[in-house]
């Protein structure tokens, strides 16, 4: 007995991968173009802003710097003029050394500082209230922290002064000698941005695996050992990272001048940036103000190269 199969249509086998692959061409297409606009609508406000913000105010002010402007008149071209200026202006290069101060000790002190509670977070400090308690600096404004810390260094009322007075020592003018301005101004800074900066630096330590420590147990390594051959070296993306935007942020201080000391006394705390805003804002010289901005320009692209090329900040030795 003879079993009938029935054998299916070879022309609708052959058509049917035909019409399913017209129907997903252009629905593979139009679907990369819905997620084209939808990235494009999310980015441009951002874009609008980087441009009306940023670009815009920064090729203004590089054309601003070949000129000689006041708010009252127009812009007068005078070449490289202002460059030739500031290489002559004795201020300039007070206020470059002051800036340098500044940053030195405000480095130093926090870089030091975060460091060291990042591992204390990391390694005694377990609880989130404790570690979120670090934040509470950094979340009030330079303003404020200025103000306050003025208030309570001050010579006459300021309770720092009295406790020093308590223990027998003399007072300390920490904001009217030339001596303690700058090296106060960055403890006031450094004290506002280390909880900031220690947890950018415990993120980095929670990264690293513990089976590299487990390792170097077994092996037998002291803790100070493990410190600097294992946990510096695999930190040190993240330490370049924070290195780069404290120094950047650091070449920028001005608000804690602007409302503690205003440039003084005789100088000793006026920074580039304040002393761009005198010559602009004050003085209404505002060519030559836009080239003091251009070098300070110059002077964090050249920096923040040089750390990111030299301290290997875009490798890793966990790879």
């Amino acid at each position: 007995m003879t079993t009938l199969t029935k054998q299916p249509d070879p022309g609708l086998s052959a058509r049917a991968p035909r019409k399913s692959r017209k129907r997903g061409k252009p629905s593979d297409g139009f679907r990369g173009i819905g997620d084209l606009k939808v990235a494009l609508f999310f980015i441009a406000p951002a874009m609008v802003g980087l441009i009306l913000f940023y670009l815009v105010p920064t090729i203004r002010g590089i054309y601003l710097s070949f000129t000689e402007y006041s708010i009252l008149g127009d812009p007068e071209w005078i070449g490289a003029r202002n460059y030739e200026r500031i290489a002559k202006d004795p201020l300039f290069w007070n206020a470059l050394g002051v800036t340098a101060e500044y940053v030195v000790i405000n480095i130093v002190l926090q870089t030091a500082l975060a460091l060291g509670l990042a591992i204390l977070m990391h390694r005694v400090a377990k609880s989130t209230l404790i570690r979120g308690a670090l934040l509470m600096p950094y979340l009030m404004a330079n303003v404020i922290a200025a103000l306050l810390w003025f208030w309570m260094l001050d010579y006459q009322i300021g309770i720092i002064n009295q406790i020093i007075e308590w223990t027998g020592l003399p007072r300390v003018a920490f904001f009217g000698s030339e001596q303690w301005a700058i090296p106060t101004q960055a403890l006031i800074n450094t004290w506002r941005h280390m909880g900031y900066t220690a947890l950018l630096i415990f993120a980095g330590l929670q990264a690293i695996p513990n089976s590299v420590y487990e390792a170097a147990s077994i092996d037998g390594s002291k803790a100070l050992n493990t410190f600097r051959r294992i946990t510096l070296p695999l930190l040190r993306p993240v330490l370049v990272l924070v290195l780069v935007v404290t120094v950047i942020g650091s070449f920028q201080v001005f608000d804690t001048v602007a409302v503690t000391t205003a440039g003084g006394p005789v100088n000793a705390t006026r920074v580039l940036q304040f002393y761009i805003y005198q010559r602009a804002f004050n003085e209404q010289d505002f060519g030559y103000g836009s080239a003091l901005a251009v070098i300070l320009f110059l002077i964090l692209a050249v920096v923040a190269f040089i750390q990111m090329k030299f301290l290997r900040g875009n490798q890793s030795d966990l790879d």
